[in-house]
């Protein structure tokens, strides 16, 4: 278990220099670890899947089987287990493209689909390459406050926002259904014909996942069971719920807590490598927290590290984190990281805060915050599509 740490927000400012030699060390680390991928991390995801597989049998087994509230109560939790297990390591990692290189079918960040009602080919569009490619670009990261809440005083306060608390807990309930309708850009459809001509066509994926998972759960496995089908269904809807709640807090911890910062497009215009390696580290958050913390929440605890390096076996953050913020330290970068109660309060602190009308930060203000690089002169060789892919 790591040291709990003060949280520092402050950052030296780099010239286009002194961020390329940032970068090139990152880009060592990142050499090292994908040259010694092999066995042990097919292994490693070969037993969580294991274990996931062997928690949901339980689960719907003692749901389906069981009496009273003690085999109902360890059912739930069973299942939500899995599903917690099957979104966050297996899930989110595979589809990422962490495994691709064992050539395994079965692990293919391509073919993957995941126990959730977000289609998998949505998520890739609006994860892998929204996400991950432009992080925390107001206006081309639709993951900045999911579109409608507030969590940065750059964003333009809405007399909408005053609900924001009401909301954000909404969206914790149902966290699955607002990732899943993530890609539909339904925000859009007021102001966009094109997007209301297509809206159909871009549906239909969502909704025949989403159909199929709530057949799933609450008519398929409630049915079987007989007699005891509410029991099921109430317990497939609990376990859906906690992987819903730990799944928001994860992700909001990891992006939204204090001294995470957004970016307006300038900022990033033109970056090279090395200035997109500041911009995930300053659009990230790491939490505390020992090996089934990090196991929990897909190694998204390690948020910092995966923001680097997407594309690399997230089992493999925990040892590289000592390494990425030695690294940020000798370069003064802000190493942003803290305990769960503590980054979890932050979030909620942060959306109560800027529910409120707050004036919007200017641009000299943002020319002094963290991990502010000097714009660069000329373009760069980096594309979008390699940004993607890392």
């Amino acid at each position: 278990m790591t040291t709990s740490t003060t949280i520092t927000t402050s950052s030296k400012t780099l010239t286009r220099e002194e961020a390329d030699a940032f970068g090139r060390e990152l880009d060592e680390l990142r050499r090292e670890v994908a040259e010694d991928l092999g066995q042990r991390d097919v292994d490693h995801i070969r037993a969580v899947i294991k274990a996931a597989n062997y928690a949901e049998t339980a689960g719907r087994l003692l749901l389906a089987f069981g009496f009273g509230p003690v085999t109902f109560a360890l059912g739930a939790g069973a299942l939500g287990v899995s599903k917690i297990l099957e979104n966050m390591e297996i899930g989110h990692n595979v589809m990422h493209g962490q495994y691709d290189f064992a050539r395994d079918p079965a692990l293919s960040g391509r073919a993957y689909e995941w126990d959730n009602v977000c289609d998998g080919g949505d998520w890739r569009h609006s994860h892998n390459y929204e996400h991950h490619t432009f992080t925390n670009i107001l206006g081309k990261d639709r993951d900045v406050g999911y579109g409608f809440l507030r969590v940065s005083e750059e964003q333009r306060w809405h007399p909408s926002h005053l609900a924001q608390p009401f909301t954000a807990s909404l969206l914790a309930i149902n966290f699955q259904w607002g990732v899943a309708t993530h890609d539909l850009r339904l925000d859009e459809l007021k102001r966009d014909p094109e997007a209301r001509a297509t809206i159909g066509t871009r549906a239909r994926p969502f909704l025949e996942k989403a159909g199929w998972q709530l057949f799933k759960d609450y008519a398929f496995y409630p049915a079987l069971s007989l007699w005891n089908a509410p029991r099921v269904l109430a317990g497939n809807l609990l376990a859906n719920l906690g992987r819903n709640l730990w799944t928001f807090a994860v992700i909001f911890c990891g992006h939204f807590p204090e001294g995470v910062r957004v970016f307006h497009a300038d900022e990033a215009a033109n970056e090279s490598r090395g200035q997109w390696y500041l911009r995930q580290i300053a659009g990230s958050a790491n939490i505390e927290g020992g090996k089934w913390l990090h196991l929990l929440t897909g190694h998204l605890s390690h948020q910092i590290e995966h923001h680097l390096f997407p594309e690399l076996p997230a089992a493999r953050y925990p040892e590289m984190a000592p390494r990425v913020r030695e690294i940020c330290e000798r370069h003064g970068q802000a190493y942003n990281t803290g305990s769960f109660a503590k980054q979890l309060g932050s979030v909620a602190k942060r959306l109560v805060k800027l529910a409120l009308p707050s004036p919007r930060a200017s641009r000299a203000s943002r020319a002094s915050r963290s991990a502010k690089v000097v714009a660069p002169e000329t373009a760069t060789t980096s594309t979008s599509t390699s940004r993607a892919a890392a």
